[in-house]
């Protein structure tokens, strides 16, 4: 018998991997939350595939592992897994890619909606009883007289470029790792980061944190931005320099944000962030849907079970072979 850990879980139970993996002859273990570091250490000394969600699976809780032969996150972004330390104990990493496109690009839309249309201080006034316009005509915006800036133009960002086209917004993207003549094929301009920031009244983020896109978005590139333009941001939090930001929005150098997610993450009760009239925030949910979440954890649950039984894995992150 083989021991599956999950290390942390945001849903209500583990049937979905107990109902795949248990048929199969192994042990599933899962804790709801894995912050403390000494229980999760232990929790995955044994495991021979490791699950995981938000908990951070370091170099140090990696380290404790005696036998596994996968890592799994949760999800498309795997900043919560050291790749190097499971690289360096042979340890494949995979994420799920495809999960969730057409959830965040929908979110994404929404949000870049709300922020242009006021939806939320306007929805907040009228049930106070009044019935009027709580913002000055000028922070009611059309897209069909916008620049949006994309910045990465993988699966996420195509989405978000394909549900923009039909609102006649211009469209700049900036993705060194795509070419210019595919950027021009879905009807977007290629564009440099700089060039995004300057020409844009509207920058949306859709690519990974990692090394080189950790607070890209910082005071440097927020001095770029034209002056009242809008952030929005589903991809990870860490992209943006949270004081920088609320900064930002404080002076009215940016007119408004509009997240999903944010650093830290959650914000606390009394974290600036909170207390900004010109911001709107969701709870890092836009890859949810009943749908998205049972694909999800389907997957997952498959490829620690191809995992154990020494098959091919896709979706490796690591570069480790299997």
């Amino acid at each position: 018998m083989k021991k599956v850990v999950i290390t942390d879980y945001a849903f209500d139970e583990i049937d979905v991997e107990k109902g795949i993996l248990e048929p199969q002859g192994h042990a599933v273990v899962g804790q709801k939350s894995g912050k403390d570091p000494a229980a999760l250490a232990a929790l995955v000394r044994d495991a021979d595939a490791v699950l995981t969600q938000f908990a951070p699976v370091n170099a140090a809780i990696i380290g404790a592992m005696q036998k596994a032969k996968v890592i799994v996150r949760y999800g498309i972004g795997v900043d919560n897994v050291d790749l190097e330390a499971a690289a360096a104990k042979n340890i494949p990493v995979c994420n799920v890619p495809g999960y969730c496109i057409d959830e965040v690009a929908d979110h994404t839309l929404a949000l870049i909606l709300a922020a242009t249309r006021q939806i939320v201080p306007c929805d907040s006034v009228i049930k106070s009883g009044q019935w009027k316009l709580p913002v000055p005509v000028a922070a009611l915006r059309a897209l069909k007289y916008m620049t949006v800036g994309l910045v990465a133009f993988g699966r996420i960002g195509r989405e978000v470029a394909a549900r923009l086209k039909p609102f006649k917004c211009r469209i700049l993207v900036f993705d060194p790792g795509v070419p210019a003549a595919e950027i021009k094929g879905a009807g977007c301009e290629p564009a440099t980061l700089d060039d995004v920031l300057a020409r844009s009244d509207l920058v949306s983020l859709h690519c990974p944190s990692t090394e080189k896109t950790k607070y890209m978005i910082n005071a440097t590139a927020i001095a770029k931005m034209k002056k009242g333009a809008i952030l929005v941001n589903a991809s990870r939090g860490t992209l943006v320099d949270t004081p920088a930001l609320v900064a930002a929005l404080q002076s009215g150098r940016l007119s408004a944000a509009a997240l999903d997610v944010t650093d830290p993450e959650p914000p606390g009760a009394d974290h600036p962030l909170l207390k900004l009239g010109n911001v709107v925030i969701t709870p890092h949910d836009a890859s949810a849907t009943p749908q998205s979440g049972l694909t999800l954890r389907t997957t997952v649950a498959n490829l620690a079970a191809m995992a154990l039984r020494g098959e091919k894995l896709p979706n490796i992150v690591n570069g480790v072979k299997a």
